[in-house]
């Protein structure tokens, strides 16, 4: 069985230039980083790929151009995801 593992990005329109990854990890930190944004209604997107790229870029440094495209497509899920519940 695969260990879990989990990447978390956050974005701060005002001073951010790109999204940056804040934690990462596997096995117990993972699974302290997906009940963290459980607890905090943060929305979760599975996608072993892009979790795959994410993992490589160092932490509190921004998500590289090359990533953009994908880093968008969750930040267009977590949109649609919080404002459906609005």
């Amino acid at each position: 069985m695969k260990q879990k593992e989990a990447v978390a990005l956050q974005y701060d329109k005002e001073k951010d230039r790109a999204p940056k990854v804040t934690a990462k990890g596997k096995g117990k930190t993972a699974q302290k980083i997906i009940e963290l944004a459980q607890y905090n209604d943060i929305p979760i997107k599975k996608d072993e790929d892009l979790l795959e790229l994410l993992s490589k870029v160092e932490l509190d440094k921004e998500v590289p151009a090359e990533m953009y495209k994908a880093v968008a497509e969750v930040f267009s899920f977590i949109y649609k995801m919080t404002n459906k519940e609005n």
